[in-house]
Parts: C-alpha cells; structure tokens; sequence
C-alpha cells in the first residue's frame, strides 16, 4: 500500500491525473470500491480515455470534502 501511496504523489507531481489504482490508494480505499461507485453513478468525477479511467486530484479532494460528516458546522 505504501507502494502505491508514493506512485500516487509522483504522479501528482507530474501530472493531476491518477489511475484508479492510485486514487484508490490516495483516498484509502479499494480500487473494487471506487468501480462500484463509478457503476453507481456515484463517487469521485473521473475521465474515461477509451479504457483508460483517471481520476483529477482536485475532484479527488472535492468528493473526499462532501464526504465529511459533522465537524461542528
């Protein structure tokens, strides 16, 4: 898992876009989980480049954000 947590801050710093594989990795869940929420209509925005799914960081950041649950506001 670590593997994949340094693959997916590499590739931020090269580009803003990440494979499944590494988003999984950065928001900390599976990569079967963000399929069935991609299969839901739901989860993160992601981009479909013929079979190719990525994932934007900054909609990465946006849809971990909407995910937070009280906080006191």
């Amino acid at each position: 898992m670590e593997d994949e947590i340094a693959e997916a801050r590499a590739a931020k710093r090269g580009s803003p876009y990440l494979s499944a594989d590494q988003a999984a990795a950065y928001l900390g869940v599976s990569r079967r989980y963000l399929q069935k929420l991609r299969t839901a209509g739901e989860g993160p925005v992601y981009r479909r480049h013929s079979r190719l799914v990525q994932y934007h960081i900054d909609d990465l950041k946006a849809w971990s954000r909407d995910q937070a649950k009280g906080g006191g506001r």
